[in-house]
C-alpha cells in the first residue's frame, strides 16, 4: 500500500497560429454588432445607439492608443479560433507587424 498521492490529471494542447500586430483606440472596443442586434429593427437601432454613445465617451476622453495582437488558429476540430491579446500602451519589440503564435491550452481539475 503506497501513501504516495498521483499527481492531478493533466492534459496539454499546443497549437501553432499567427497574430498580426496592431493599434487600436481605448475604449472603442465595446463598438460591436452581436447577431441578436439584427433580430429586429428596433433591436438594430438600440445597437447603433449603443455604438453611438460608445464612441462619443471614447472621443470625449481622448484617443489612448493601445496594442494587441489578433491571434488566428485552427482547433483541433478544424474550427477557426480569433481572438484578442492585450499588447499595453508601448509599442511591442517586433520588427513586423504580422508574427507567430503559439497557444498552450492546460486542462486540468481542480481539487
Amino acid at each position: 500500500m503506497s501513501t504516495e498521492q498521483e499527481p492531478p490529471s493533466k492534459r496539454l494542447a499546443i497549437f501553432e497560429g499567427e497574430a498580426r500586430i496592431g493599434e487600436v483606440i481605448r475604449g472603442l472596443h465595446a463598438i460591436q454588432l452581436r447577431p441578436e442586434d439584427f433580430s429586429s429593427p428596433v433591436a438594430l437601432q438600440m445597437a447603433l445607439s449603443r455604438i453611438y454613445e460608445a464612441v462619443i465617451k471614447a472621443f470625449e476622453q481622448g484617443p489612448r492608443k493601445q496594442y494587441v495582437a489578433e491571434v488566428r488558429f485552427t482547433d483541433s476540430l478544424g474550427n477557426r479560433v480569433v481572438f484578442a491579446v492585450d499588447l499595453g500602451e508601448s509599442p511591442p519589440p517586433f520588427s513586423k507587424d504580422r508574427v507567430k503564435a503559439r497557444i498552450v491550452v492546460e486542462l486540468y481539475e481542480e481539487e
